[in-house]
């Protein structure tokens, strides 16, 4: 059996939960959110307890069951506390902004970069105490945000000389040294 898959999770009180044949939805005060569930994979609540079980007991049958029980786990913290990744960025004369529906990004390129906001994610853009912009991506399913963030990243990703670029708040950035200047003679 999979140690993780057997494992019941439990329900916080402020949290709904429905079980619709292989679709399961959870809703609780950051959001509402839906997965279906693979099919060998069976779903059900008992006793203020969500619990997941599995006909399918090979190796992958085991390790998709583990997958399941934490995708749903993640859910449930999801609708209750909400996830939250956090990113500076670093350069001379590099912003962030949000505008409406989208985060504006001058990242040194020739052109303003508009970055559109998904519907159920929220930035926010705080300066540090070193001037530099902190871009916060706060939302209640654990995919989107690091998907958001990824994305983001991927703009201006850090180099290693100067360190310019966007990173996540908690990443080292490995510095190599330049170019040496040697005298001739």
């Amino acid at each position: 059996m999979s140690r993780i898959g057997k494992k019941p999770i439990e329900i916080p009180p402020k949290t709904k939960v429905e079980v619709k044949g292989q679709t399961v939805v959870i809703e609780g005060p950051k959001g509402k959110l839906s997965w279906t569930v693979p099919p060998p994979i069976t779903v059900a609540v008992k006793e203020g307890k969500l619990v997941t079980t599995t006909t399918q007991l090979d190796r992958t049958g085991k390790s998709r069951w583990g997958l399941s029980r934490s995708l749903l786990a993640n859910m449930i913290k999801g609708v209750n506390d909400g996830y939250a990744k956090q990113l500076l960025v670093e350069g001379v004369g590099f912003r962030a902004a949000v505008q409406g529906p989208n985060l504006n990004l001058t990242l040194g390129y020739s052109h303003p970069i508009s970055f559109p906001i998904p519907k159920t994610i929220k930035i926010t853009v705080a300066d540090t105490a070193d001037k530099k912009p902190q871009i916060t991506i706060e939302g209640c399913d654990k995919q989107q945000v690091g998907e958001v963030a990824a994305s983001i990243r991927r703009f201006y990703k850090p180099e290693p000389y100067k360190g310019k670029g966007i990173r996540y708040v908690d990443e080292h950035v490995r510095r190599k040294a330049g170019k040496t200047v040697t005298t001739a003679g």
